[in-house]
């Protein structure tokens, strides 16, 4: 066994932020009880937020990024895992606060993980990641709030993202009539394939909101906030329901009590770092249970440890589509 991996690292010298790959060894790894030889990890949204110094993702320097990983626990003193293990871990501040995924070996808390799905491999793991797992914490909560199939159609915004395309998909197997919102035209047969049976362009929701509008949808799962989620909100039907998961327009919310006090409707926010043992554990179970295999291959592309920089930044300037695996072991 090598004490040697591969990481990137990102350093910060004033205001100034780099991101590069280094070899490390196991002593430079942050306390954890668990170490994981981590097989693969994912490219989100925040990611991309992390990679590129946007956002203060990052609260600590230097920081191997990545929210998300799976891999094979390689030893523990945790009581519920053990060497030989599959595992995967999303948030916690992984690539945050805590040494993250894009690194071949890592040693985290043994609290974080959830044990690998057996209908899982790693990589298709990774293919969910947070993305996938939030757009599963969505439909959960518009099912907690009494949204059923026979209520009408669920609008999905961002829809060829890695939320979006997941959530489509997902709405799709459990029955539900699903509207897609995306600024690529190109893509309504992509989004046909996933289970969208209504393609509507992103510029009819991302103008100016007004405080109601024609009751549309009975509910929505929203990652990109701002004018288009004030939007939506003045379009869902009574007594629906949104789940608002991401910021890609703006964190900004443009809108008024209109919608939720003439039409009773219902805003759940949907965090996903910090979400509850037994939460995640549902999700991941309700996962393994729903998504099409094939359609999950068919939103998925897989890169390097060297890509990764080059992703992130495709991801924030919207030109990626579905999910990025990024494959680590050697």
């Amino acid at each position: 066994m090598s004490d040697k991996f591969r990481a990137l690292l990102i350093e910060k010298t004033g205001d100034t932020q780099s991101v590069s790959e280094r070899e490390l060894s196991r002593s430079e790894l942050m306390d954890g009880d668990v170490t994981v030889l981590v097989s693969h990890s994912t490219v989100n949204y925040k990611d991309g937020l992390a990679l590129s110094g946007r956002s203060p993702v990052v609260r600590r320097f230097p920081m191997i990024p990545g929210i998300d990983l799976a891999g094979t626990v390689e030893s523990s003193s945790h009581p519920r895992f053990h060497a030989g293990d599959k595992v995967l871990l999303n948030g916690f501040g992984l690539g945050e606060t805590h040494y993250g995924g894009y690194s071949q070996v890592a040693r985290v808390r043994g609290e974080w993980l959830v044990k690998l799905p057996q209908a899982f491999t790693p990589a298709q793991a990774m293919a969910i990641g947070t993305a996938g797992y939030t757009a599963m914490l969505s439909l959960l909560a518009l099912e907690d709030a009494g949204i059923r199939p026979q209520m009408g159609p669920v609008l999905v915004t961002g829809a060829t993202g890695g939320v979006g395309s997941v959530a489509v998909a997902l709405l799709a197997a459990s029955g539900f009539e699903v509207h897609a919102v995306t600024g690529k035209a190109k893509e309504e047969g992509y989004l046909r394939g996933l289970g969208a049976q209504v393609i509507l362009p992103r510029e009819e929701l991302s103008g100016p909101p007004r405080p109601l509008a024609k009751e549309r949808w009975a509910a929505a799962i929203d990652s990109v906030g701002s004018s288009t989620l004030a939007n939506v909100l003045a379009s869902i039907r009574y007594g629906g329901a949104v789940a608002a998961c991401g910021l890609a327009q703006g964190m900004d919310l443009p809108t008024s009590v209109a919608p939720f006090i003439l039409r009773g409707i219902s805003l759940h926010g949907i965090e996903s770092v910090h979400m509850a043992m037994a939460r995640r554990e549902l999700a991941w179970k309700r996962l393994a249970e729903d998504l099409d295999r094939a359609k999950l291959d068919a939103m998925t592309r897989n890169i390097g440890l060297g890509d990764v920089v080059t992703a992130g930044n495709e991801i924030l300037a919207g030109q990626v589509r579905g999910r990025v695996v990024v494959q680590l072991a050697a």
